[in-house]
């Protein structure tokens, strides 16, 4: 009688362990992608900044604006699915003129398959936009 309640206390454990093994991956799956996330939020700021910076000087160079910070981003993150939007605000004869850099990065993919069934998706936006002074050229 004892040896088949050994048995069963056993198989109980195999089974506590098989679930909260489950339960512990999606945890660690969450906090990598978190991690992930959240360094490629870290790059798009700095990327921004980095634009916005050079946007406060060269206010009508678009281009140059958005090749700075997809330079800035070449080797982090996948450049393909990244939107630089720079807008200017303000006149001349306005106290307040400012720049304002967008990033977006579209469908930053989570790395674990079955993760997404938590969130609703497989991928999700990343955004941050910095804003600046414009300091050239002066009016």
């Amino acid at each position: 009688m004892r040896k088949n309640e050994d048995k069963k206390a056993r198989g109980q454990g195999l089974v506590e362990f098989a679930v909260i093994l489950v339960a512990i991956l999606i945890l660690i799956a969450g906090v990598v992608d978190l991690g992930r996330a959240f360094l490629a939020y870290i790059a798009l700021r700095d990327a921004a900044q980095e634009a916005a910076l050079y946007g406060s000087i060269n206010p009508t160079a678009t281009t140059e604006i958005q090749n700075r910070a997809l330079d800035v981003l070449a080797n982090r993150v996948d450049t393909s699915n990244v939107v630089v939007t720079p807008v200017t605000t303000g006149t001349c004869g306005n106290s307040v003129n400012t720049i304002e850099v967008t990033i977006l990065y579209n469908n930053f993919l989570v790395t674990m398959p079955f993760l997404g069934t938590f969130i609703g998706s497989q991928s999700f936006d990343i955004s941050t936009s910095v804003t600046d002074t414009i300091l050239s050229p002066p009016c």
